[in-house]
């Protein structure tokens, strides 16, 4: 009996325990929802003081501010509806979903820029010297003293001239082009005296200089963005899971096929990221002899990359050479002959960009590597062999246009066979744009369109293994940023060289759009949309660097031709700047030379060195911040659910309490908040 006593007791004591909790709980709840609205009470009693408060030039101003503010939402509107390709774009997201529109947003962008650069050089190029051409304009013609290296014989062909052979003319830019606005050799003008003189070498130099930083600029300012995005995912894998599982739905997609790959995509990368967990658990209980073998396998594997490698670029010199002796030769052959003769480097470099792929593909597969890190060396191996190629290409010509025998070239270079040798290559440059463009559509038209027909309308085993047409995003990627390269490194040599790579994208992206909705299915390995675009910036920044290179030399190195071009009066390109610094007023010369003096080199480098570990330590300092406030929210939601849990203690004892249910629901509806339905408890007890 004393023991029922006392288990009662602790009954009642428990239950009024409970109670006091749940006051609390509400008092302190009722209390923050008074907080609160006093707080917005406040705020709004503020705002209307301070509006009341704004008279005269206070009221004016707050007036003009959201009059601009209104007017530039309207302009970002009239931008978005005025964009490129807006409505097909909404259309490949709409079927293919976000993956497959990164490389479209990615060639309009490229279109954009090469606008930009033509715009750059028609009208600090050529412009000036078209209309000197229908002006009566004083003119000063670029010249040179040596006679010997000045000759430039016509190139144009005599006589009755063969249809093929105007064919061959256009495709290598040989002939009747040879000696127009399209290329370098065309531009010998020095000065354009009007009401003031125009320098044209300065301009021309100045104009190529300015498409490679605004590449530069243009490019960095796009991958910010994306370099933010893959900080954040590579931050936390467990965020990477979440954000695949609750969130990378792509709500775009109104196709049902594309939806069906959708879920299959998402469901390979989750498959991908579980096969990169389980490997990296793998690698780290690996012994140490196994360690070693596969140490030992992947450098056999990279040594026989680079022997794959050497082998493409032996071959890219070979054809070259050949390539160049032969048109020197200048012997009459058949078109077709010729053509391939014009076209032997390029058609060398399509073969390996080919074929190099698909041993790469095959050799990283004995490597060990996780899926993720498979594709990312993979493309990278792809971009080296592309971009290297066009290194390899220029090393040749450079070689050839060095080469003077056994004694020493008088001019600098063999103006023998090449009395303009920026011209020539410029035309290497131009043929290696048509011949990439052509192959586009050559691949589209007599490879893709038949393989859909024949996947379409026979049913035989091989045929369904060999299925329809991937859309591969990194691959037609590639394609793009090697034709840009070339152009980057061309505009120097062929100035005309970006308008024609702007209408060779645009053709592209009508080809890729056809094929892609006729032809294509995404790959079943999609390259993720969240990262590609980080990764294309990154490539194309390669391909600028590699660019910048063979020009910069080009310009500050290599002697200018002393037949054609605007720097025939100067012995390197170069020179036209500190020869024009010098016809400056005294100030601003002296301005000039102290910018390019060592000490002024040396305060800045340290000044960007101190602002780097500056912009470093802030980055670090935000990093810590970052991970308390994560470890704050954390503790948090362990707070509220500890609050919770509580909670539907205290109101459970409440419940089991009362016997009689009409009390219980009087009482339910007096607290005013409740977690579990009473009848449900009731049920339970019971």
């Amino acid at each position: 009996m004393h023991c029922a006593d006392t288990h009662t007791h602790t009954q009642q004591h428990g239950a009024q325990f409970s109670l006091t909790d749940t006051e609390s709980v509400l008092t302190e709840s009722q209390s923050l929802t008074r907080t609160a609205d006093d707080g917005r009470a406040r705020c709004g009693q503020q705002r209307l003081q301070q509006g009341g408060a704004l008279t005269g030039w206070g009221l004016w101003r707050l007036n003009v501010h959201r009059s601009l503010k209104r007017l530039k939402e309207d302009g970002v509107d009239l931008l978005s509806a005025l964009q490129l390709w807006r409505t097909d774009i909404h259309l490949i997201e709409g079927m293919f979903g976000t993956g497959i529109l990164s490389y479209f947003s990615f060639l309009r962008f490229l279109v954009l820029l090469n606008f930009i650069m033509f715009l750059l050089m028609f009208v600090f190029v050529m412009l000036p010297v078209i209309l000197t051409s229908h002006t009566s304009h004083n003119i000063t013609y670029s010249s040179t003293n040596v006679s010997e290296c000045s000759v430039y014989p016509a190139s144009s062909r005599q006589g009755l001239v063969a249809f093929h052979e105007h064919i061959t003319d256009l495709l290598s830019g040989t002939g009747f082009l040879e000696r127009t606005y399209l290329f370098y050799g065309y531009y010998n003008l020095e000065f354009i005296h009007s009401h003031f003189t125009y320098n044209l070498p300065l301009a021309y130099l100045l104009a190529t200089v300015s498409y490679l930083l605004l590449s530069l600029v243009w490019i960095v300012k796009r991958s910010a963005s994306g370099f933010k995005r893959k900080l954040i995912q590579d931050e936390d894998r467990f965020q990477s899971f979440c954000n695949k599982i609750f969130a990378g739905w792509d709500f775009c997609i109104t196709n049902e096929n594309a939806a069906r790959l959708k879920r299959s995509s998402l469901l390979y990368e989750m498959k991908t990221d579980l096969e990169e967990e389980r490997i990296k658990r793998r690698m780290a209980n690996r012994t140490r002899g196994e360690r070693c073998r596969i140490y030992v396998l992947r450098a056999g594997l990279n040594l026989f990359v680079m022997a794959v490698l050497v082998t493409c670029f032996y071959c890219i010199y070979v054809a070259t050479v050949f390539s160049q002796r032969k048109q020197v030769e200048g012997a009459k052959s058949a078109f077709l002959q010729e053509l391939v003769v014009e076209y032997l480097p390029s058609i060398v470099i399509t073969l390996a960009n080919f074929i190099t792929p698909l041993i790469f593909s095959l050799i990283i597969t004995f490597e060990d590597y996780s899926p993720a890190f498979e594709i990312r060396f993979t493309l990278m191996r792809c971009v080296f062999m592309r971009l290297a190629s066009i290194g390899v290409l220029l090393f040749s010509l450079w070689v050839q246009i060095t080469f003077c025998g056994s004694s020493e070239c008088p001019c600098g270079y063999n103006h023998e066979i090449y009395p303009c040798w920026e011209t020539h290559v410029g035309q290497e440059m131009y043929k290696l744009v048509i011949f990439d463009f052509l192959i586009i559509a050559a691949v589209t038209v007599f490879v893709e369109f038949p393989r859909k027909i024949i996947v379409n309308h026979c049913d035989h085993g091989l045929v369904r293994w060999w299925g329809q047409q991937e859309f591969a995003v990194p691959q037609n990627v590639l394609e793009i940023v090697y034709g840009q390269t070339i152009c980057w490194i061309g505009t120097f040599y062929c100035p005309l060289l970006p308008a024609i790579n702007t209408v060779k994208y645009v053709l592209v992206f009508y080809l890729k759009k056809v094929s892609l909705v006729t032809n294509c299915r995404p790959a079943t390995r999609p390259f993720r949309a969240s990262s590609s675009h980080f990764f294309f910036l990154v490539v194309l920044l390669i391909g600028l660097a590699l660019a910048s290179v063979p020009v910069t030399v080009s310009i500050a190195e290599i002697q200018a031709s002393r037949a054609c071009g605007p720097f025939v009066s100067y012995s390197t390109s170069w020179q036209v700047v500190p020869r024009g610094i010098t016809q400056l007023p005294p100030g601003l010369r002296s301005f000039l030379l102290a910018l390019a003096s060592e000490a002024f080199a040396v305060s800045f480098f340290v000044i960007t060195c101190l602002g780097m570990f500056y912009v470093i330590a802030l980055a670090g300092a935000h990093k810590r911040v970052i991970e308390q406030l994560r470890d704050q929210l954390a503790m948090e939601g362990r707070d509220k659910r500890f609050l919770i849990q509580k909670l539907y203690q205290a109101q459970q004892a409440s419940f089991g309490r009362s016997a009689d249910s009409k009390g219980l629901r009087r009482n339910r509806a007096d607290t005013g908040l409740c977690l579990v339905e009473p009848s449900v408890v009731l049920e339970t007890q019971a």
